[in-house]
């Protein structure tokens, strides 16, 4: 029997979620499928993330252009690749969909989240688009159970295609914190501080000058420092904002890891304080390093912590920073609520969360069983 061929059209290969959680996969599949890569971008800043045994091949993009243009070109790139399954990522790829569907190919849509512009509201047009190109016989993952209500109740998705798979980690990779001192010392970053940390791609939408505005306003009673880890459009923005007197010397920028596990260690808090999130990964990873969390309420971010841990996830509105600050100052003052919290989060992750379990639900629906 010959080897599956499954061609995965992403709008941007750059290391985010969707792409890590892809790499994961691939590397879980091993020989047992054959990939093909399409960034329509034509950025692969993520092709580091995947283990070089792996079968996968880059192939280019058309050019960009409008829907009328881009279904054409896709139909024309997609027959010449000839999968067996094509996978699609949000709603960049939406074109490809409509291009593999006029092939009669089978298409598997995935949904992780929004682009900036629809974190407080989504686009009509967008809306009906999904709704036109997703019906029939196109199965459609989604990361959360928010987005399994939006798919149903907005696009009119039927309940026999929407499958909603829940993000999971190899949690026996994590270990607990255990305050990193030589990774601290090599940051600059003094042992005694309390180490608040963030993990994603510097987007508009991740609102990481939210957090940097919340530590600013508790750092005159408590020594609090900020570890960011990833690189994007914000970041020069924010290296602005770190300059601010309050700020001068407390926010340490350490780049994209593509094994951010000793950086996790280091830290004291989570945070998270985006527009719009689903079921983000690091939220996961940080709970398994058995990191308490402060976050704004988006998603399924209050669903997915232990309900001891809810009263520092913070309704977005006018008060949201000053409630990070208070749930920041309010972690600053007890280490032994700080642990409980922490100890509560990991064993969440155990439980709810595994790989095992999300790479059998993709196992059945890429047809790999």
């Amino acid at each position: 029997m010959a080897t599956p061929h499954l061609v995965h059209v992403f709008s941007t290969f750059a290391p985010a979620g969707p792409q890590v959680r892809t790499a994961k996969l691939l590397a879980h599949f091993g020989a047992r499928a054959r990939h093909t890569i399409v960034a329509m971008d034509n950025r692969t800043d993520a092709r580091e993330l995947l283990a070089a045994h792996l079968d996968v091949h880059f192939a280019p993009a058309p050019p960009k252009a409008g829907t009328l243009a881009t279904v054409p070109r896709m139909r024309t790139l997609l027959r010449e690749l000839s999968p067996d399954l094509v996978l699609t990522y949000n709603f960049g790829a939406i074109d490809s969909v409509v291009a593999a569907r006029l092939l009669g190919l089978r298409v598997l849509h995935h949904e992780d989240g929004f682009l900036p512009d629809e974190a407080q509201r989504l686009k009509l047009r967008r809306s009906w688009m999904r709704r036109l190109c997703l019906r029939g016989d196109v199965d459609v993952v989604v990361i959360s159970a928010n987005l399994q209500r939006i798919a149903s109740e907005r696009w009119g998705l039927a309940e026999r295609r929407l499958h909603f798979v829940p993000n999971g980690i190899e949690f026996e990779r994590f270990e607990p914190r255990d305050g990193g001192s030589a990774l601290r010392a090599s940051l600059g970053i003094p042992e005694s501080a309390l180490l608040v940390g963030a993990v994603g791609h510097l987007r508009p939408e991740k609102n990481v000058p939210r957090l940097l505005r919340a530590v600013a306003a508790c750092a005159a009673v408590h020594d609090v420092h900020v570890l960011l880890l990833g690189d994007g459009p914000e970041r020069s923005r924010l290296e602005e904002l770190a300059r601010a007197p309050e700020l001068l010397g407390r926010v340490h920028f350490a780049g994209y890891q593509s094994d951010p596990r000793a950086h996790y260690r280091a830290m004291d808090v989570f945070a998270l304080t985006s527009d719009t999130e689903q079921m983000p990964m690091a939220l996961l990873e940080a709970m398994a390093s058995a990191l308490p969390v402060v976050a704004t309420d988006v998603g399924d971010v209050r669903a997915m912590l232990p309900e001891s841990a809810r009263d520092c996830v913070v309704r977005l509105g006018p008060d949201c920073e000053a409630g990070l600050s208070t749930a920041l100052g309010k972690l600053a003052s007890d280490a032994s609520l700080r642990s409980r919290l922490g100890a509560a989060g990991r064993a969440q992750v155990s439980e709810r969360f595994s790989f095992a379990a999300m790479a059998g639900r993709y196992e059945a629906l890429y047809g790999l069983r």
